[in-house]
């Protein structure tokens, strides 16, 4: 959906310009046309706020915002499913930035009907991860800086993409995110997605976006590479990985390909995720380098 940022006339008398914009999720928002008071609700949306260069304007932010380092001294506003509505009323923002998967809807609806302007962005893959960098950096008058970071962001997908398309081999990728249950990252999910660009087959690309497994189900897919995640408790991850290591029958032990990677890099919707991409093609294609 083609999303613009429209210059809105605001009626005599008024003391500050305002600007009108049609969200990520259909709705007409109105807010200041120069934000000063920034909301993050969500982690991604932090990031891509900094990335552009406007992070003095963010005055809170989800637990888990943890990057940049900086970001971790920005007031808390509860996490982005348990929004703390009273928390971010006392910080008199004059806009927040919401993330449709997420952030619940209820919530925004009560702070738009207390005047305060949500604009809800929906990034669903990496291309509209691209597209969202664009839409908050109209949002924040901050077009120049956004353009570079997307500008990045394209040139590297391209290289990974001319890269992929040298070889025709694809291995056989199980992607885990859970450990017990066994969970792993289906369709309409964005490492889904950054996998098959990065040159792979998801042994998980099944109907649902996140499935379980047992481990019988696990051993039978006998998968060329493991991935696992690390957002936290990474010595439990290491217990993970010398598990499944333990199995000299699996291909993936075989040829020494049972990783551990850095979950934020692959799952948040951020200029980050290109450097996740690139981490991908390097772990599914090493012949490549």
């Amino acid at each position: 959906m083609a999303v613009g940022i429209m210059l809105f006339n605001p009626p005599s008398g008024a003391c500050t310009d305002t600007r009108t914009a049609v969200d990520q999720v259909g709705r007409t928002v109105t807010f200041p046309a120069h934000p000063e008071r920034v909301i993050s609700l969500a982690p991604s949306i932090t990031e891509i706020v900094f990335a552009i260069d406007r992070g003095e304007c963010l005055k809170g932010a989800t637990v888990y915002s943890d990057y940049p380092e900086s970001a971790r001294r920005i007031p808390r506003v509860g996490s982005y499913v348990h929004l703390d509505l009273e928390k971010i009323v006392a910080l008199e923002p004059d806009l927040c930035i919401a993330v449709k998967d997420g952030n619940p809807k209820q919530t925004a609806d009560r702070l738009s009907d207390l005047g305060i302007p949500v604009y809800a962005v929906n990034p669903v893959d990496l291309d509209s991860v691209i597209t969202t960098v664009t839409l908050i950096g109209s949002l924040l008058n901050a077009e120049t800086r956004a353009a570079q970071v997307v500008n990045d962001m394209e040139t590297r997908v391209r290289r990974v993409e001319a890269l992929v398309a040298t070889t025709t081999v694809r291995p056989r990728v199980f992607f885990q995110i859970g450990i017990s249950p066994i969970v792993s990252a289906g369709r309409d999910t964005f490492i889904h997605g950054l996998i098959e660009r990065a040159g792979g087959i998801n042994l998980a690309a099944a109907a649902v976006a996140y499935p379980r497994f047992s481990r019988e189900q696990f051993l039978g897919l006998a998968p060329d590479i493991i991935i696992i995640t690390s957002m936290a408790r990474a010595e439990v991850f290491e217990r993970v990985k010398k598990e499944w290591e333990s199995w000299s029958g699996l291909p993936a032990v075989k040829n020494n390909q049972v990783h551990i990677v850095d979950s934020n890099l692959l799952d948040r919707p951020t200029p980050r995720m290109v450097e996740g991409l690139e981490l991908l093609v390097r772990l599914i294609h090493p012949e490549l380098f």
